[in-house]
Order: structure tokens, then C-alpha cells, then sequence
């Protein structure tokens, strides 16, 4: 299966510790490499990376990891990278064959989010969201945060920053089939700005939006000074796995 990570935006907070968001190191690791080896952990053997702010730089550093990891990644460069990330969903899917694993570029998860993740496909969904019920987590900013409301059966009925009441929380990543890069077309024609909860709102209202809970497991969002201090100090812990893969690939290198 391919994963598509979304690595375009300028991730204006984050610009004075890394000129590229997601070439901003975690204890040593670019977020982007982070993402990358986690998506390979899980099972993916191809990876879609949309680009656009100083995409030549984070391009050239993918060129590099690809080599040094062993995976296929692609880079799909947007030419206006400030238009919502449901933009760098359709771009990216173009490349994409069949399902995929959709990935932000500042997210981490314990490995097994991903693998459960990729086990989720189902005929009766368009997509799957990977939720966390607590919502009081605090790893989570609740002013960034992108909320959930479902109904009985787990599937989603709401999504986005300003819902209320909410269920869950929006871990950043989804088993997508290419119904979503649709919803977030047809929700642009409709008028939407086309960011990637239009289009989950779009398959929320067709009753083909699942979720797929986390449970107890670890993830973070990396986006601003203060989550970039906590992931420098527990994300070693937490993906043990993923750091120990970036430290064996060092020391063959």
C-alpha cells in the first residue's frame, strides 16, 4: 500500500526553530524521516510526499532517505502551497493507487496506530479516521485540535475545529480510499475552501466515514515550540522502534 504524507504548508509556527517544517529535527530526526520510516513500519512500500513551501530543499533531503531507507518516495510539489490541505490530498492521491495511508508530516504515532490502521478497509467506508476519545489528552492543543462527533456505530457524523459537542479528537491519520480526494473536489464546487475536513464532512453526510480508535496509544502533533519541547523529550521513548531504525541506518552509514 502507498501512504501519502502531506508536507507542503509553511508551519508558521515552528519557522524559528527550522526554516521546513518538516525538516524540523525530533531529537535528531526530521519529522519528515519520522513520518516516513513510521509509514514503512507499518507495512507501506511506496510513500507520496507533496511538497511546496522550500519544497526544493525538503525534495533534495527525500531523494537522499529514499536511498538511504530502501522505499520508493514520491514528491508531487503543489505551486501554491497556501490553499488548504485538501489541495495536497487531491494531488497526492493522483499518484496514489488504490488505498492509501494518509499521513500529516507533523504527526508521530506508535506503530501500531498505523498497522491497526491499514487493517481497517471496508466496503461500506470512504474513509477511516484514527480517533482519540481523550479528549482532555494534554498533548492535545484544544485550539488546534480538529474535534470528532459520531454517532452510535462509531461512524462520523461532524468534524472540525469549531464543533460542539465532540467525541474525539482528530489524530491526524486515515486509511483513505479515492472517495476522499472526491468529497473534497465536489465540496470545492460547492464553494468549500477544500481543506481536508470539507471532505470528511462531505463522506460524514453519506454515512461513509469510519473511525477507528487508538485507544491507549501514544501520538502527538508537532506545531508549535511548546509540542516540539515534549516530543524532543518523550518521542524517543514512545518510538523506540523508529528511533532505533534511524540509529542502525546511521551507524551502517
Amino acid at each position: 500500500m502507498d501512504a501519502l504524507i502531506i508536507a507542503a504548508g509553511y508551519g508558521s509556527r515552528l519557522a524559528d526553530l527550522s526554516p521546513s517544517k518538516p525538516l524540523t529535527p525530533v531529537a535528531g530526526v526530521p519529522l519528515i524521516e519520522i513520518g516516513v520510516r513510521q509509514a514503512m513500519q507499518a507495512g507501506v512500500t511506496r510513500v507520496v510526499v507533496v511538497t511546496g513551501h522550500r519544497a526544493d530543499m525538503l525534495e533534495a533531503f527525500l531523494a537522499d532517505l529514499s536511498v538511504q531507507v530502501g522505499i520508493d518516495i514520491v514528491p508531487v510539489r503543489l505551486s501554491d502551497w497556501s490553499t488548504p490541505n485538501g489541495h495536497s490530498v487531491m494531488a497526492g492521491a493522483t499518484r496514489c493507487e488504490g488505498n492509501y495511508l494518509l499521513m500529516m508530516a507533523d504527526h508521530m504515532f506508535e506503530a501500531d496506530i498505523l498497522a491497526r490502521l491499514l487493517e481497517e478497509g471496508s466496503a461500506d467506508r470512504g474513509v477511516t479516521l484514527a480517533i482519540d476519545r481523550r479528549v482532555d489528552n494534554p498533548l492535545v492543543d484544544p485550539d488546534d485540535a480538529t474535534w470528532v462527533k459520531m454517532d452510535d456505530q462509531g461512524r462520523i457524523t461532524a468534524i472540525g475545529k469549531t464543533i460542539t459537542p465532540y467525541d474525539a479528537v482528530d489524530c491526524g491519520a486515515f486509511l483513505a480510499t479515492p472517495e476522499l480526494a472526491l468529497a473534497i473536489r465536489d465540496a470545492i464546487a460547492e464553494g468549500k475552501p477544500g481543506s481536508l475536513s470539507d471532505g470528511m464532512q462531505r463522506l460524514a453526510d453519506a454515512g461513509r466515514a469510519g473511525t477507528m480508535d487508538i485507544e491507549d496509544a501514544w501520538w502527538m502533533d508537532v506545531d508549535d515550540p511548546r509540542a516540539h519541547a515534549l516530543a524532543e523529550e518523550l518521542a524517543p521513548w514512545h518510538l523506540a522502534h523508529t528511533f532505533g531504525a534511524f540509529q542502525a541506518t546511521a551507524n551502517e552509514g
